[in-house]
């Protein structure tokens, strides 16, 4: 399987992610799939070719082998990588989506005027949806499979030594797994890893809500005029880019503020509704 296509995809995700989404995105490849690509598939390549069981009854091995690993870790993990990453490109594509969007918006208005959005990657409206949607997910994937994980393999461990006594096995027979403390080492890494990536997960959404509700609070405090409440409003423009796009001709602010920059003007050909749309 060619990994380097979802790195090349999920690199892009890094302009659009928090901290706590790098950190995320970092682990993932290099501790996961580098791990998976370089050294996991090479552990189980003679799984069932060394899988040795004392007896020459035929197909007492292949049945014992399908009862004990009735799906390889490797596939798993390969599922389980797939699923992980791909609600990172919702968020890809939904930057996509605004962008087709806004290059559509200036043709039939031209250069001179108003934007649709103020930063096309920035976490605002369902573009803050599609982001914790897709870290909800990916936490959500990664303990399903933990837990198939261990309902398959008791605390993630395999012994050196089954016993088997399924049909057409004679009696009851020893199977011996190969190389048993090397998978062992290489499962509690991944297992480590992937309750890594989920508690990141979980910290990030944390982040997002906390960071969304402080934001909503403050305004909320602000329009009831509370004099004690001095956090920042996200209607302000937080930044020298914002303040220079609002101080442009065809910008005004919906409402009057501590914020607004002077000389801002609102022509009359511009609805006020696209306004609103175009600073949201």
């Amino acid at each position: 399987m060619n990994w380097g296509i979802f790195e090349g995809l999920l690199s892009g995700v890094n302009q659009y992610s928090t901290a706590f989404g790098r950190i995320w995105l970092s682990l993932v490849f290099i501790f996961r799939v580098l791990v998976y690509v370089v050294a996991a598939e090479r552990v189980w390549s003679d799984d069932h070719k060394d899988f040795d069981c004392n007896t020459r009854q035929p197909g007492c091995t292949n049945v014992c082998f399908d009862h004990f690993f009735p799906v390889s870790h490797v596939r798993l993990w390969a599922l389980q990588l797939i699923l992980v990453t791909c609600p990172s490109l919702l968020v890809v594509m939904h930057v996509a989506y605004r962008q087709a969007r806004e290059k559509k918006h200036r043709e039939l208005v031209g250069e001179g005027g108003a934007r649709l959005y103020l930063a096309l990657g920035k976490k605002r409206g369902g573009l803050w949806w599609t982001y914790l949607f897709s870290l909800i997910f990916k936490a959500g994937v990664d303990s399903v499979f933990l837990y198939i994980f261990h309902r398959l393999y008791r605390n993630y461990t395999l012994p050196p030594l089954v016993k088997c006594s399924l049909t057409p096995c004679p009696n009851i027979v020893d199977c011996f797994i190969s190389k048993p403390s090397e998978k062992n080492i290489f499962t509690l890494f991944m297992v480590i890893t992937a309750a890594v990536c989920i508690l990141l997960n979980l910290v990030e959404v944390a982040y997002l809500v906390g960071k969304r509700g402080r934001e909503c609070w403050a305004v909320g405090g602000r329009k009831h005029g509370d004099p004690g409440i001095m956090l920042h409003e996200p209607d302000c423009p937080s930044s020298l880019k914002e303040q220079e796009f609002l101080l442009q001709p065809h910008v005004r602010l919906l409402r009057e503020s501590d914020c607004d920059p002077p000389g801002a003007t609102l022509p009359a050909d511009i609805p006020w509704d696209h306004v609103k749309k175009t600073l949201v």
